[in-house]
């Protein structure tokens, strides 16, 4: 089952993001059955696989992939969002990333 761990950005780096408006972003949707654990904006979503960690920018190639028990973290522009998952579904296509979790 995902877990919400919170993660709080310090002030100098929402400054950072809030001045930057060109930096590229990507959308990312992370939900469950029953619950959206974060939907909206970021710049980076990083994941395990079992190939090993690795992360996803905005313009990345389409891909799918299951992924294992771990920490998904996103870099939001209001700071990190962390949720711990046991077990996702990730898939990247056209600027979007979509993960569902507990399946």
């Amino acid at each position: 089952m995902a877990e919400e761990i919170s993660v709080q950005a310090s002030e100098t780096e929402a400054l950072v993001a809030a001045a930057d408006p060109k930096r590229p972003t990507i959308d990312i949707k992370v939900y469950a059955p029953f619950k959206v654990y974060y939907e909206g904006v970021g710049y980076s979503l990083s994941a395990i696989n079992e190939t090993g960690p690795f992360d996803v920018l905005p313009r990345h190639h389409n891909f799918i992939c299951m992924l294992v028990p771990s920490n998904l973290v996103i870099q939001t522009l209001e700071g990190e969002k962390v949720i711990k998952i046991s077990r996702a579904l990730m898939h990247v296509k056209a600027n979007r990333v979509v993960v569902f979790v507990d399946v």
